[in-house]
């Protein structure tokens, strides 16, 4: 099993602190991690350091949580670039301590790199500021196969909104609505799941598939 290792959290955290002083929430992190890369994590406990909403309301960045289903792993990520292309969208990629990355517009997976069975790219429905998908149509993905070979995923998807729901983040209750995004082709059916904050313009949390060899990955935006 390859850990996806939870240094993402800890970079962040080390680029917020001032000063040369290394801060106690600093180590504790540090240390935490270092516990996890010598115990085998199971698929029910992904051994995440634990985080309260006090440490993460002093950040001065965005904080992500990534799970890999499949894998029983799990990251902190961070903000490492972001891009405006206005009617297409926001592109955000978010990348963990040890340079796995991902890449969502306006909230919805688009790439993955260093995970194994990368999701190369995807063509999804996005409209400019507006999180998540923004209607049903066709989802194409380009997968990472053996001997640099890719595959190409055609889908075509249905989206439903199944209401006003309130999710709880580390101590922190939002309003959202739940988007869900059925789709089929390529010889199966997926879903993904979607708890858009509109107030805020963000997917709050989502369960997306990212192909046969990833599976479902769940994202929590942790801060802000």
């Amino acid at each position: 099993m390859r850990v996806l290792v939870s240094l993402g959290l800890a970079v962040l955290l080390a680029a917020c602190s001032s000063g040369t002083e290394e801060a106690p929430l600093q180590v504790q992190v540090f240390a935490n991690t270092r516990d996890l890369i010598r115990q085998r994590i199971s698929p029910t406990d992904t051994g995440l350091p634990p985080v309260t909403r006090a440490q993460l309301d002093a950040l001065d960045g965005p904080a992500l949580e990534v799970t890999l289903e499949a894998r029983g792993t799990a990251a902190y990520l961070y903000v490492n670039a972001e891009r405006n292309e206005g009617a297409a969208g926001r592109v955000t990629v978010w990348r963990t301590g040890d340079n796995s990355t991902l890449a969502l517009r306006n909230g919805v997976l688009v790439a993955t790199r260093g995970l194994g069975g990368d999701v190369l790219s995807s063509e999804i429905q996005a409209s400019g500021s507006q999180p998540g998908p923004s209607g049903g149509g066709p989802h194409v993905m380009l997968i990472r196969g053996g001997d640099e070979e890719a595959l190409r995923l055609v889908l075509v998807c249905d989206l439903e909104d199944l209401g006003a729901e309130t999710v709880e983040i580390v101590e922190r209750r939002y309003p959202t609505r739940h988007l869900r995004q059925t789709c089929s082709g390529s010889g199966g059916e997926v879903a993904n799941d979607y708890w858009v904050e509109e107030r805020a313009g963000v997917v709050r949390q989502s369960r997306q598939w990212a192909g046969p060899h990833l599976g479902y990955l769940r994202l929590r935006q942790l801060a802000p």
